[in-house]
């Protein structure tokens, strides 16, 4: 075979590859195109097959509608609902991001009795569901309901992020840290000088999933949020059940305003993203 043809065949190659990675792109981005244009028509267009997606009649009357529906005390208000949303949302990740990290940090470097146990314990705990001990957990903090620090505080510390932050560092090279401590750094100087600086893509991954699963929280409010003044974002979509017929372009409006933050926080976070995850890959 000539260089030639080798050539050809490897653009030809290239070519359909990047032909079945546009089809599956559009495919994933189809509802989300649907929802933008949908939250722009009037309700009786919304639900209209693959019409849905042709841009007519576009307003902005279903945002203003969904302002207008969370705008008492009795069903709410819903700049409260979204700062509410970034408070819980916010402590989660950060709150994670150090009590995560430190701890795949003592489980992965630091020698001490229990490690491998505990560890072992870590494993197991990726596997039991939160479902399965939601109820438990509502018996037990039943005194605390109608509060902001509730919603987050049984979510910062998480068995699979201290597995990904472990996994992470164990691809730290060792001698990096042996180079730290004979320049006079402890454990937490060089957790936080070395290890932290190093590992800004296991960072920014945990940080992004931590963000995905806790602003979409919805069965933990259910059980322990009834007061609007605390209630979160996914949980004041609800209110739009009882209304006979369905306001869907309101609906889908609502729908844009908690996809919005998403698409910043993965905009913002989306190289060192991808850079964690190529490099989980290369690892397993």
């Amino acid at each position: 075979m000539t260089s030639a043809s080798r050539i050809h065949r490897g653009a030809l190659r290239r070519g359909l590859d990047y032909a079945v990675l546009s089809v599956l792109s559009l495919l994933f981005a189809l509802p989300v195109i649907y929802l933008f244009i949908g939250s722009l028509k009037p309700s009786d267009q919304v639900l209209s097959g693959l019409s849905g997606f042709v841009p007519t009649d576009l307003t902005l009357r279903n945002y203003t509608g969904v302002l207008d529906t969370f705008s008492s005390d009795s069903t709410g208000h819903f700049w409260t609902f979204m700062a509410v949303s970034v408070v819980v949302t916010c402590t989660v990740v950060a709150g994670g991001l150090l009590v995560n990290s430190m701890a795949a940090y003592a489980l992965c470097r630091l020698r001490w009795r229990g490690r491998e146990l505990l560890l072992t314990a870590v494993l197991l705990l990726m596997l039991v569901p939160f479902e399965s001990v939601a109820v438990p957990l509502f018996y037990l903090f039943n005194g605390e309901r109608n509060t902001v620090y509730i919603q987050a505080l049984p979510f910062i510390a998480n068995a699979f992020f201290i597995y990904q932050f472990h996994t992470f560092f164990r691809a730290v090279p060792p001698a990096v840290e042996e180079a730290a401590r004979l320049d006079g750094a402890g454990p937490w100087r060089t957790w936080f000088s070395v290890i932290v600086p190093m590992s800004r893509p296991a960072f920014a991954s945990v940080a992004i999933l931590s963000f995905l699963l806790q602003w979409g929280s919805f069965l933990w409010p259910v059980l322990m949020v009834s007061d609007p003044s605390v209630r979160p974002l996914p949980l004041a979509i609800s209110v739009f059940q009882g209304r006979q017929p369905p306001e869907w372009g309101e609906i889908l409006a609502f729908g844009v305003l908690l996809v919005l933050p998403v698409l910043v926080v993965f905009a913002l976070f989306q190289r060192w993203f991808v850079q964690g995850v190529a490099s989980s890959a290369v690892k397993g």
